[in-house]
């Protein structure tokens, strides 16, 4: 359906009660769900480490992909889920979202997202190309998120 959009209400980014992982983790899922990216502090006293968050072109690139397609959860395994939002000219945005109270490894395959292989994967946060293979897995901290681009051929 187009032409609707979430409205999660306002970010949260930098009023506190968060760790640095759990604002990159709100900023990411707001993304990943095209929601309306409002920040609800006071940005003439911002941190740096909170305008890094709230100004990630990479992060915020997706929240404003042209195709405006929201993310969907794709699957649960316990606390860890994969997130997966559709971009334009057949990209896709992913979430590895670990829930848990300690770090997981967890692994994403081309097949978890209906493609036969990996052709580009890009960390959004990391602000970097990672060498594509088979699979690929990291490291998810504490009720973090690992957020890539992936191109990918069906």
């Amino acid at each position: 359906m187009s032409g609707h959009w979430n409205d999660l209400d306002m970010l949260e980014i930098g009023n506190g009660g968060m760790t640095t992982t759990e604002y990159r983790t709100h900023m990411s899922l707001w993304s990943i769900l095209a929601a309306p990216l409002i920040a609800g502090n006071d940005l003439r006293k911002i941190p740096p480490e909170i305008l890094e968050i709230l100004t990630n072109k990479e992060v915020i690139a997706v929240d404003q992909d042209r195709l405006g397609k929201q993310g969907k959860r794709v699957s649960k395994d316990g606390d860890l889920e994969l997130w997966s939002r559709p971009l334009a000219e057949g990209q896709y945005a992913i979430a590895l979202f670990n829930r848990g109270e300690s770090a997981s490894k967890m692994t994403l395959r081309p097949a978890d997202l209906g493609l036969g292989q990996f052709k580009k994967i890009r960390d959004l946060w990391g602000h970097l190309d990672i060498p594509v293979s088979p699979e690929f897995s990291a490291e998810v901290p504490s009720h973090g998120f690992v957020m890539l681009r992936i191109e990918g051929e069906r």
